[in-house]
Order: C-alpha cells, then sequence, then structure tokens
C-alpha cells in the first residue's frame, strides 16, 4: 500500500502545463538559440572550450574527433554523440559556415550532401579565427558557471572579439520559435561596429552603407534589397537567392553554365530536380547536363537546343528549382537568457556593451596582477636598501615564522612582501640584479598607470576595442562574396538617373547649377575662353567642381557648418544659365556663406579615410570621414572657428598623406599628415602655417610625388613646379617662397597638385572660363612669376581654377 502522507494531489493540466513550459525554456536557452554575445549555441561553445582546454591550437597536430566529442560528452554535454560531431563537423565546412571555426582533416561532407566520415576517422584542431574567440578566457573575462556534475567550470560565454553572431549566422528551431540568422562578410560587420563607435546616433540606414547584406560561404546573387532592409529594421525579412549563371557558347549551342548556388541548397539534388523536369517535360529546350564541378570550384552545364532561348529556359529554372531560392530571416537571439527579436543596430550595440565588459574585465585582472607585483616589489627594494639589517634579522630568527614576522615590524612589511624577501635568492643581490628590479619595477608604474587610464576614460576603453577590431578585420577579412544586385522592388529615383561627369558652378551671390562636363571644349593656352553663365551685376562664380551625378556633394560654410546634396539634386542648366539659388536647396542662413565644397562616392564613407580642412588664419584639422555620414537637412557642425577665420579647403585623405598649404603673398608649406592628430567635429584645428603680417592662406592640397604644383595668381599668370622643390618641414612653419607675386601678377589665387594629362578650368570675375591642358604651361623654379595662362582685360581677375583629372576616376575640386 501506498504511504498516504508522501502522495500529493495534482491537477493534470497544470502539472503538464507547468512541466512544459519548463521542457521549452530549457530547449530555447541550454539547446537552439544562440547567445548574442558570442553567437554560439552551448554545445558549439562546449566544443571550442574542450578543443581549448585541449591545446588543439592551429600551429600544433590534429586530433581525433572522437576524443574531441568524448571529452565534451564527459565535461560538458551530456547528451547524443551524434549532435556533438554533426555540429563540430558543421563548423568545419566551408559550405555552411562563412568563417569556418574548425580545421577538419578528413571527410566533413560535401556540397552534395555527402555526410561526414565516422568521428574515428576524421580529425580536427582549432582555426586561426577561432582563436579570436577564446582570447583573453583565461584573464576573468567571462563567468564560469558549473556543468552539469558541478565536477567541472565551463564558461558561460566565450570572449569572441569579433560579432561572431552577424559574422557566421545561426540556425534553431526552440519550441514555439525559431531563429535563422545569415552568415555577413567580417569586414562590413566590423565597419558597421566602427561606425556606432565613432557614432552611436547612427541609423540603420546608414550602417547599411558599411554592411550590404548577407555574405554567403556558397556566394551566389541577392536579388533585391527590400528584404535586406525588412530583415535589418525589424529583425525579420526575406531574401531572394540565386546560382550564379553564365551563357556561354559550346561547339555551336548555347550552355547555361552554373558556377555558384543558394546557401544551403543540395547540388547533386538539384542537378536531379533539372533533369526530372526536363523528363517530365515542364522545361523543354535542354539537351543535356553535366556536372563537372572538380576542386577548383563549381561548374554544372546545362547544354540547351539549337532553338532554345537560354533567358526563357533560365527563368523557368528559376521558376521550379532551387536555382532561386528564399532565404527567411529571423533574427532571434538570447538576451539575458531571454529570446529576443532584434534589428542589425540592436545587436551590434549589444555585442558592443559586451565586448566593454571583456575589455574592463581583461583590465582589472591585468591591473591587479601589475599591482601584486609591484607590491613584491616594493618589499624586494626596502630589502634591498637595507640588506645588511635584513641578513641579520633572518640569520638571528630560530624560525622562518619569527623571520617573517620581524621582517614585517621593522620594515613594515606586508605578510606576501616578507615571505617574497624570504624566498629571494642570493644572486639578487648583485649590482645587475637589483637594477632588473629598479627596470621592472618602472616599467610596472607605467603599465598600472595606462590601466587605471583605460577604466577610468570610457573613451579610451572604445579606442582600444576599435584598434582591436581593426586589427582582426586587416587579418582576416576578406572580399565579399555574395553579390547583391538590384530588384523590381529596389527602383528609386538614383537608379533612374545616369552616372556621368558633370561640372557645378556655385557663384558668390550663391548660384548654383550643374552641366555636363563636355560643354566646355579644351583650348590652347592663353585663349580668351567662352562664357560659363549668365549672372546678376556684380556676382562672379566662386565655386567650380567636377563630380558625378551620384556622388555626394558636401558644402562647408564659412560658420564651419556641412550640408549634403547629391548631385542629380542640383538642377541643370544651359551653359549661359544664371543657375538656382543654392538656398533653395538648403537652407543656408542670410549671414552663412559657402567656403569649401567636397564631392566623393558614397562606398568612401567607410573606408579609413579623413577629411583634412584648412582655415584662413592657417589652421588645419584632420576628421575621420565617416563622422559626416549622416547629415541631417539642416546642416551639421564641421569645424569650431575662432573668431575672424573661415574655411578655405577641405580635402579626403588616407591618413599617411602630406600636405601643402598655400597663401596668398606666394609661401607654402610642407609637412606629412601624420603631424596633425585626428579629432571630431566639434574641434578646431592645429597651426598649419605661421602666417606673416598681412597674409592669409588660400589653398591646400594632397602631395603627389609624381605630379607638379601649379599656382595661379590672380592677373591670369601661372606656373608649374615639380613637387620636389618643396621641401617637408614640421607643421607650423613659415614657409618658403612658392611664387615671385609683383604688381604685374597679382596676389595668389590657388594652387592645385597636377599632372601632365590633367586639364585645368580657369574662371574671372566676368564670368568668363577657360579650359587648358596642364601640358602646355611651362615648368619653372618656386620664385618665378610663370606664363600668362588667361588674358583678362581691365579690372578683370582670375577669381577660381578647378582641375579636370581625364583619367576615369573622378577628381574634383
Amino acid at each position: 500500500m501506498f504511504d498516504e502522507g508522501k502522495i500529493l494531489p495534482v491537477d493534470i493540466s497544470k502539472e503538464m502545463k507547468k512541466s512544459y513550459i519548463e521542457y521549452a525554456m530549457s530547449v530555447i536557452v541550454s539547446r537552439a538559440l544562440p547567445d548574442v554575445r558570442d553567437g554560439l549555441k552551448p554545445v558549439h561553445r562546449r566544443i571550442l572550450y574542450s578543443m581549448h582546454e585541449l591545446g588543439l591550437t592551429p600551429e600544433k597536430g590534429y586530433r581525433k574527433c572522437a576524443r574531441i566529442v568524448g571529452d565534451v560528452l564527459g565535461k560538458y554535454h551530456p547528451h547524443g554523440d551524434s549532435a556533438v560531431y554533426d555540429a563540430l563537423v558543421r563548423m568545419a565546412q566551408d559550405f555552411s559556415i562563412r568563417y569556418t571555426l574548425v580545421d577538419g582533416h578528413g571527410n566533413f561532407g560535401s556540397v552534395d550532401g555527402d555526410s561526414a566520415a565516422a568521428m574515428r576517422y576524421t580529425e580536427a584542431k582549432m582555426n586561426k579565427i577561432t582563436l579570436e574567440m577564446l582570447r583573453d578566457i583565461n584573464k576573468d573575462t567571462v563567468d564560469f558557471v558549473p556543468n552539469f556534475d558541478g565536477e567541472e567550470k565551463e564558461p558561460s560565454v566565450l570572449p569572441s572579439r569579433f560579432p561572431n553572431l552577424l559574422v557566421n549566422g545561426s540556425a534553431g528551431i526552440a519550441v514555439g520559435m525559431a531563429t535563422n540568422i545569415p552568415p555577413h562578410n567580417l569586414t562590413e560587420v566590423i565597419n558597421g561596429l566602427i561606425m556606432i563607435i565613432d557614432n552611436p546616433e547612427v541609423t540603420i540606414d546608414e550602417l547599411m552603407t558599411a554592411i550590404k547584406g548577407p555574405d554567403f560561404p556558397t556566394s551566389g546573387i541577392i536579388v533585391g534589397t527590400s528584404g535586406i532592409k525588412n530583415a535589418y529594421n525589424t529583425g525579420r525579412g526575406k531574401i531572394i537567392v540565386r546560382a550564379r549563371t553564365d551563357i556561354e557558347d559550346i561547339n555551336g549551342r548555347n550552355s547555361i553554365i552554373m558556377t555558384e548556388i543558394p546557401y544551403q541548397v543540395n547540388k547533386s539534388k538539384l542537378v536531379e530536380n533539372i533533369a526530372d523536369l526536363v523528363k517530365n517535360k515542364k522545361i523543354n529546350g535542354i539537351s543535356d547536363i553535366r556536372d563537372e564541378s572538380d576542386r577548383d570550384g563549381m561548374r554544372v552545364v546545362i547544354e540547351l537546343k539549337k532553338d532554345a532561348n537560354p533567358n526563357v529556359i533560365l527563368n523557368q529554372l528559376y521558376k521550379h528549382t532551387r536555382m532561386q531560392d528564399t532565404f527567411g530571416i529571423i533574427m532571434l537571439t538570447l538576451v539575458n537568457n531571454e529570446p529576443k527579436i532584434l534589428n542589425l543596430k540592436q545587436i551590434l550595440v549589444y555585442y558592443l556593451q559586451f565586448q566593454e565588459e571583456v575589455v574592463t574585465r581583461r583590465t582589472q585582472f591585468n591591473l591587479n596582477k601589475a599591482q601584486a607585483r609591484a607590491h613584491i616589489l616594493e618589499g624586494l627594494k626596502i630589502a634591498l636598501d637595507h640588506i645588511d639589517a635584513v641578513i641579520n634579522l633572518i640569520r638571528s630568527s630560530k624560525t622562518t615564522t619569527i623571520a617573517k614576522n620581524g621582517l614585517m615590524t621593522q620594515f613594515n612589511l606586508s605578510e606576501k612582501q616578507a615571505q617574497a624577501i624570504l624566498d629571494m635568492r642570493l644572486q639578487r643581490l648583485t649590482g645587475l640584479e637589483r637594477q632588473k628590479i629598479e627596470n621592472e619595477y618602472g616599467e610596472l608604474t607605467r603599465t598600472i598607470k595606462h590601466l587605471e587610464e583605460i577604466l577610468k576614460d570610457k573613451s579610451v576603453l572604445l579606442s582600444i576595442i576599435e584598434n582591436e577590431l581593426i586589427e582582426i578585420r586587416n587579418k582576416y577579412g576578406d572580399e565579399r562574396r555574395t553579390e547583391i544586385q538590384i530588384g523590381n522592388d529596389d527602383i528609386n529615383i538614383e537608379d533612374l538617373i545616369d552616372e556621368k561627369e558633370v561640372v557645378i558652378t556655385l557663384t558668390h551671390e550663391g548660384y548654383i547649377k550643374r552641366i555636363p562636363a563636355d560643354t566646355y571644349s579644351s583650348q590652347r593656352r592663353g585663349g580668351r575662353g567662352i562664357r560659363a553663365m549668365a549672372t546678376k551685376e556684380n556676382d562672379f562664380v566662386e565655386h567650380m567642381f567636377i563630380t558625378s551625378t551620384h556622388s555626394r556633394i558636401l558644402f562647408f560654410t564659412n560658420k564651419g557648418k556641412v550640408y549634403k546634396l547629391k548631385g542629380y539634386e542640383i538642377p541643370e542648366a544651359g551653359r549661359t544659365a544664371k543657375g538656382t539659388n543654392l538656398i533653395n536647396l538648403i537652407p543656408l542662413d542670410t549671414d552663412e556663406k559657402i567656403q569649401a565644397i567636397v564631392s566623393f562616392k558614397d562606398e568612401e564613407i567607410n573606408r579609413d579615410n579623413y577629411f583634412v580642412m584648412a582655415t584662413r588664419n592657417g589652421l588645419i584639422k584632420k576628421t575621420k570621414i565617416n563622422q559626416y555620414a549622416s547629415i541631417r537637412r539642416n546642416g551639421l557642425n564641421a569645424i569650431n572657428l575662432k573668431d575672424e577665420d573661415e574655411l578655405i579647403q577641405v580635402r579626403m585623405t588616407t591618413g599617411e598623406n602630406q600636405i601643402l598649404v598655400f597663401t596668398r603673398n606666394g609661401y607654402a608649406i610642407r609637412f606629412s599628415e601624420k603631424d596633425i592628430r585626428s579629432t571630431g567635429r566639434n574641434t578646431t584645428g592645429v597651426k598649419a602655417i605661421t602666417l606673416r603680417h598681412g597674409d592669409i592662406a588660400v589653398s591646400m592640397d594632397i602631395v603627389d610625388e609624381s605630379q607638379d604644383v601649379l599656382v595661379v595668381s590672380e592677373n591670369g599668370f601661372g606656373k608649374r613646379t615639380h613637387v620636389d622643390e618643396y621641401t617637408i618641414h614640421r607643421r607650423g612653419g613659415k614657409g618658403m617662397i612658392t611664387y615671385k607675386v609683383t604688381e604685374k601678377t597679382g596676389l595668389i589665387v590657388g594652387a592645385r597638385i597636377v599632372k601632365d594629362e590633367d586639364e585645368i578650368m580657369l574662371i574671372n570675375n566676368s564670368d568668363v572660363a577657360i579650359r587648358l591642358n596642364v601640358s602646355e604651361i611651362s615648368t619653372t623654379s618656386r620664385n618665378t612669376m610663370g606664363v600668362t595662362l588667361m588674358k583678362n582685360e581691365d579690372k578683370q581677375r582670375v577669381v577660381a581654377i578647378a582641375k579636370i583629372d581625364c583619367s576615369d576616376d573622378i577628381d574634383d575640386k
């Protein structure tokens, strides 16, 4: 009989509900969903940690997979061995994971659906990039928790020094929910993280200029961007992925050649499916299909009949086979053990917060270690300073304990310091060893100061994270594999406008227009030019540059603000037309005037480029270009200007360039861009050149060793001088003579770095423009006045110059 005291009455429906919820949460948290911090499920995390414990680093030999699986099962993951081995195999398949975490040796399956060999035959070790997942794990960077039986400790998360969740993606089915995060390109994702570090207010649309979309290991083509945008903004979306195909003529017949397939598509089943469609006459026009893939790559040949239209057949294949596949994105992940659907920015922000914690804990660990060692060295220094007394005390002590207590009492030492003195070898008494202690203590003092600075200043902490991410990007980053093509739902106004070179002109009174660049035909040096545009009385063209209809154009004003337009947003007008008042396009204040204009392509915003800005008072400033990625309609503060100063020029640089600054009275200075520390938008800059009385800076350009310096004066004179004649100086000097300024030549208008193939445009205050070949301008030394480039009538003077680069690139300015 049952003991009635041990029997509890239970409502079966409530008990089932409670038990099922507990089971569901166990599956969600402990099996099926990845953590937002390291992008791993528990089984993958345990496999990598076991390999770390076994010492299976890339430079060492392979170990049998059966040994690895056995370790994982016995210590951390008491489930079926096939589940563990399947997870290990997937991390080694370069067609399943974008950046493989396991280096497999043996048969690990194929894109044709072949399964891996048994674990007793295959071997594995960690890949190089996997070391970044585990880096600093022994420096208290993450929490360790008891394993299933309490006998071992395992990490609750890996330090994951790169954003593995987005980089390698994840897929899993839990109870009542599923996740399907596609893999991405490492370089793009890290560039997105850097954008957030530099500008925490960056939008998802701006992040998408860095992170274009998923990047699958099997390449393929994504058609359309609307699904990507939905996924990145809401956490859910569908994208269409197509096989990459080419149409070739083989033996007089058209053939469709398939070289890439959509992600997670079985190639052999795809070929069988196509063959079945031909056999069942659902697709007509295919005469043969062959799989010619080998170790050099994929190649499936679909041979067509003579009268078949290859484009029609290709569309039928897209419709009826997985040559076109839909990938459903669900960015569901665990945040503090709670399943959440996150958008793109949220995933990156959570990862950055985790990295802040990892680096903070690592820094605290290193600080504690350094302080403990410094504490010991302080004790050793005291002992060395009183070595005779210490020796006498130790010799007169009957026991170690008495000696230790004596040291602590007589010399005010801690127990650890006293023990270190007792453990000290006699060789440490030599002068050389004493100096080593002094040197080590000095180095530790500097280290402690640096570590404390990291813990106190978040900007220093973020700078370290950014530098380490850049290091990983440079070491492991590669080119995008998956191409993204415009779909029918991606049509926007920019897609409908041809990209072409245009001339943008802006007058002193603020009238702007764009003209096709080929409107101006080249003329001989000394010609009188053609009329550029009609202007109001006393107005004249002040800015003129070459750009593209699709380029971004940034307008920097005398107040240090910057505004943005696209090339096509500037109305096109005839050669002699007045143009549109700029105030109709951007909201300029009544006392705000455009001082500098820079144009660049959208893709340049995410490169490690800078804007270098020069001011009238001879100051210069360098700021990362991505600081200007998001510019509101009302403008953005670009530079802080001191009283009576204004912006004169802006150039885009790589961070490794040399700079030339020119003044109105004919002086110039050349210095390295490295002399300028990169600062944020809201800064003033540093001195580029020390100006003489009555002088101002008029131009700034980037040095090219193979090119010349072209200087133009207001009376139409100009000359070329090789850039070698401008020696490098430290920033802030008075400069050297660049032009012999006389009453005949007039003051300097501007200067440009040019080559023979370039052409330049000069425009005077009567709105007359002339286009010249640089090769026709004489080359002379610095201290000369040059030759006549443009003949001017009385009271006419040159007011603007622009360089036309005749290469394929648009070099504005």
